[in-house]
């Protein structure tokens, strides 16, 4: 090269050297809402602030009023000051990904968090949900087995299929939750832990996925002291990888704890930000969120499919609640937890009578469909006769259909419990389910 072009190059480069750093300033904090002025931000865009010991911190564009750009931080914020610097996000931090995230703990940022190391992977993770077109999603045409046998008998779950776990606190949704990744045939399960309580989630992982589920799972925690930016970043960054291991052809299931956290944190950015509430103090973005999320889970082109499970907190065990009514609406089937049945030591307390699986007919045979509709069918005839037992007003022989019921009722109960270390595959719960039928 000769002096003339190494000179000309030289020229060149100076065009790319920042002299000066494009910068705001902080002008109010409102909570955990930050407003600045002084630069242009973009909504969604990352930026950092000035902490007063000179140290940075990540927040992330959330809104803006006229020429005021409102912030909101990822982590919690201290130390920060009137006229602090606001810088924006030079680039995203790209995060690589491979099969090594499997058996890992990280939070929304993709930052682990389990003292393992870093996390090593040989592609970039495609962090934005890109939403799936209605005309190129794969059918739902085959079983996935969940290890459960209440589900996989008279709820089966077909692979890609959307599916609201609806219950209030304290029945058993983190226990069921544990026991579907453990038997699960899922190649990969990815956990997200969202605005639950910091204790539940180490005592998840450790008691409830075990080992066994750990080594095939991934699991993205944020909990209940979180931001709610970084909560709603967790939930979106379970899809993100959920969606990466189903392009790579695996049998994903992704399990998410809970919906209405995740809504929650929106409730929470809406309203900081002047949104008015609706419907028990939910805004209208917070209805807006849940579909968008929802429909980037499902089957796409190609061998993999994903399969969602999304735990729904019914507030007051309240069936009709804003949030729950949402999610029914939205996703492809709900399973109830009855805290009723909770109480009575029955577990999984799933309550077949208001649980429904609308892929069933598409993913299972004639026979076992038949058989299932027996079953409920019997449970119910059970139920209605229940009150009459103890007042002696049941009286046998006069009703076939009900002395049947009452026949097999202790067999079908003991169809439906399940104890938590125990594993019940798919071809045998349908065998044991038709031969009850038949009984």
């Amino acid at each position: 090269m000769s002096n003339a072009s190494a000179f000309d190059k030289a020229l060149k480069s100076i065009e790319k050297i920042s002299f000066a750093r494009i910068s705001g300033r902080l002008v109010r904090v409102n909570g955990l809402l930050l407003e600045s002025v002084g630069c242009q931000l973009a909504v969604g865009q990352r930026c950092q602030i000035e902490n007063i010991d000179g140290t940075l911190i990540d927040a992330q564009v959330v809104g803006f009023d006229r020429d005021v750009t409102c912030l909101m931080p990822f982590k919690q914020p201290e130390g920060l000051m009137a006229g602090a610097r606001v810088f924006p996000a030079e680039k995203s931090r790209e995060l690589m990904i491979g099969s090594g995230w499997l058996g890992r703990v990280i939070n929304g940022l993709g930052e682990p968090i389990d003292g393992k190391g870093a996390l090593e992977g040989d592609a970039v993770l495609q962090q934005q949900r890109g939403q799936i077109h209605p005309l190129t999603r794969k059918a739902v045409d085959s079983p996935l087995d969940v290890g459960v046998k209440a589900i996989n008998g008279l709820l089966t779950i077909g692979k890609g299929q959307r599916v609201g776990l609806m219950a209030g606190s304290g029945v058993g949704k983190s226990v069921l939750l544990g026991m579907i990744t453990r038997c699960t045939a899922a190649d990969v399960v990815v956990v997200g832990l969202i605005g639950e309580r910091g204790r539940e989630v180490k005592e998840f992982i450790e008691h409830a996925l075990t080992s066994a589920g750990m080594a095939k799972s991934v699991v993205v925690a944020a909990p209940a002291d979180e931001s709610p930016l970084m909560r709603i970043k967790a939930t979106e960054l379970c899809h993100a990888v959920a969606s990466h291991f189903r392009d790579q052809g695996h049998d994903v299931l992704l399990l998410v704890d809970s919906l209405t956290r995740y809504a929650m944190a929106q409730r929470e950015i809406a309203l900081s930000l002047g949104e008015p509430p609706a419907t028990k103090g939910y805004p209208p973005s917070a209805f807006g969120i849940i579909p968008r999320l929802v429909e980037s889970a499902g089957n796409a082109e190609g061998e993999g499919t994903m399969t969602a499970i999304y735990t729904v907190l019914a507030e007051g065990d309240d069936q009709q609640d804003p949030i729950v009514d949402c999610a029914r609406a939205v996703l492809d089937g709900h399973i109830v937890l009855s805290r009723h049945l909770a109480e009575a030591g029955h577990y999984p307390a799933i309550d077949i009578g208001q649980s429904i699986s609308r892929c069933m007919s598409q993913v299972s045979e004639k026979p076992h469909q038949a058989a299932a509709r027996a079953l409920k069918q019997l449970y119910a005839d059970y139920m209605a006769i229940k009150p009459l037992l103890p007042l002696g007003g049941y009286v046998a022989g006069v009703d076939a259909a009900a002395d049947r019921a009452v026949r097999l009722f202790p067999a079908i109960e003991n169809f439906l419990r399940q104890q938590v270390d125990e594993c019940a595959p798919l071809t045998q719960t349908v065998s044991s389910l038709t031969a009850l039928a038949k009984a």
